[in-house]
């Protein structure tokens, strides 16, 4: 998920955070890989869970955070840099400003039951480069999964981080956002992006 005009700048350290300055942050070692875009049969199919947690799980995990930074993004999953693995990045905020930096593999989204409060706004993709347009998402989200060393994790949100769960458990699950829209606005995304 890219930023936009109304998502908090990913590169923002709050002062919570400060310890990260001097510490190895999240992509450091890893090597940015291009972006696989719309079309390319990765997003379109369910990724595989992963099974192990090692060197080489590390290693994507590196390479998606430095990725995700140097395309300018919120999130990241794996296929959308064509690798076939339930695992994602995202570092942004919540509705209150917490701001969240995480990886989560074999992610199961859990969401509020029906009735849901839904929040629209802009949402984009790295996938489909360039335009935004109103998504429809639940203001609430929750993912249950394990950290890159096997531990189990949650992570709850609301407002972007909300957004960025559903939107990156979708990319696991082989669904691109503007896979959710009416097929006329999904048509002029794809064109808009130069991807139709």
């Amino acid at each position: 998920m890219p930023t936009d005009a109304t998502a908090p700048d990913s590169a923002s350290t709050p002062a919570s955070d400060s310890a990260r300055d001097t510490a190895a942050k999240p992509g450091d070692r890893g090597t940015a890989r291009p972006i696989v875009h719309y079309g390319e049969p990765v997003l379109h199919r369910a990724c595989k869970p992963v099974e192990s947690f090692d060197a080489a799980l590390a290693d994507l995990v590196e390479d998606m955070f430095a990725s995700m930074y140097a395309a300018n993004g919120v999130g990241l999953a794996a296929n959308q840099i064509g690798v076939d693995a339930r695992v994602f990045v995202l570092d942004c905020e919540d509705a209150d400003g917490k701001r969240t930096v995480a990886a989560v593999v074999n992610p199961v989204l859990i969401l509020p039951p029906p009735p849901r409060e839904l929040m629209v706004g802009d949402e984009g993709c790295l996938s489909v480069p360039g335009p935004f347009t109103d998504t429809p998402r639940s203001a609430t989200a929750a993912v249950e999964g394990f950290d890159p060393a096997g531990n189990p994790v949650r992570i709850e949100g609301t407002g972007t981080l909300s957004r960025c769960l559903q939107h990156e458990t979708d990319h696991l699950d082989g669904t691109v956002y503007v896979d959710r829209l009416p097929a006329k606005t999904r048509k002029r995304m794809l064109s808009e992006a130069g991807l139709r």
